[in-house]
């Protein structure tokens, strides 16, 4: 049978103190607040039980910033979509950023098991002042256990409303975009971080994103299948393709860390699970 589970998360600022409410159905919680940065940033956990999704389920993620809070939401390990029958999988995330708050949403990675039929919808939603930092990272099959990725389909999401959209599928059997250098070329994972404002950023900050994330790059083993680019004002975005999960994830935490003390003058406070 299907699981159908549902989390509505709230930050909300109180006494200066940034506070995470939450209610949720079916298997979806969030552990407990964390505060390794002081009151004003709220970090938190969230868990799927089942540990991945199969055929029919699907996640609804909501999430809501009130003003002048900040939350951090990380995953514990990856989200996973396995072998399905014939119903797709579905993860449905939905973030609101209210005037002078700040979001980061920076799950573990999702994998896509072979003969996996999944779709991951992504949407966010800031009103004028506030900002996110978000990123997105997805591997296909498991090239390690010479489990790879030759049937089934993911479909991938990723929006701002009227500024930004980004939707691709990546099927299994279109070997042309598998392996042809004008598509993944080969590797088995793609990575997106990007940094959304809900109004225009002033040149001079746009442009030192996008230079803080190039020297990022170009220091990094990745940096022949990584940019950088602005395709809006409210939209800073950096993608890469890697053979495996791991560096790619290195590449994105280590831009994070820049874009945090870039634009909010933060130091990269890792949330404790990363360590673990």
């Amino acid at each position: 049978m299907p699981w159908h589970a549902r989390l509505d998360l709230n930050y909300r600022l109180e006494a200066h103190r940034s506070i995470a409410r939450h209610q949720h159905t079916g298997p979806l919680r969030i552990l407990q607040s964390l505060y390794p940065e002081g009151d004003g940033i709220c970090h938190n956990v969230l868990v799927h039980p089942p540990g991945g999704l199969v055929g029919g389920d699907t996640l609804d993620i909501q999430v809501q910033v009130e003003p002048g809070a900040h939350g951090l939401v990380t995953t514990p390990g990856a989200t996973r979509f396995y072998r399905s029958a014939g119903e797709p999988a579905l993860q449905n995330t939905q973030i609101h950023v209210a005037a002078g708050g700040r979001m980061e949403w920076l799950p573990t990675e999702a994998l896509c098991y072979n003969q996996c039929l999944a779709e991951n919808r992504l949407r966010f939603h800031l009103e004028p002042g506030a900002e996110l930092i978000g990123w997105d990272v997805t591997a296909f099959g498991l090239p390690q256990a010479n489990q790879p990725f030759v049937q089934g389909s993911f479909c991938q999401h990723l929006e701002l409303p009227g500024v930004w959209l980004e939707r691709g599928r990546i099927d299994a059997s279109d070997t042309r975009l598998l392996d042809s250098p004008l598509g993944l070329a080969g590797h088995k994972c793609m990575a997106s971080i990007f940094f959304l404002a809900g109004s225009k950023l002033d040149n001079a900050r746009r442009a030192q994103a996008l230079d803080v994330a190039r020297q990022v790059i170009d220091s990094h083993p990745l940096h022949p299948s990584a940019g950088a680019t602005s395709p809006d004002g409210q939209v800073v975005v950096v993608r890469v393709l890697a053979p495996l999960v791991e560096p790619a994830m290195d590449l994105v935490k280590q831009v994070w860390a820049a874009w945090r003390a870039h634009f909010w003058q933060l130091s990269a406070t890792r949330p404790r699970i990363w360590a673990m």
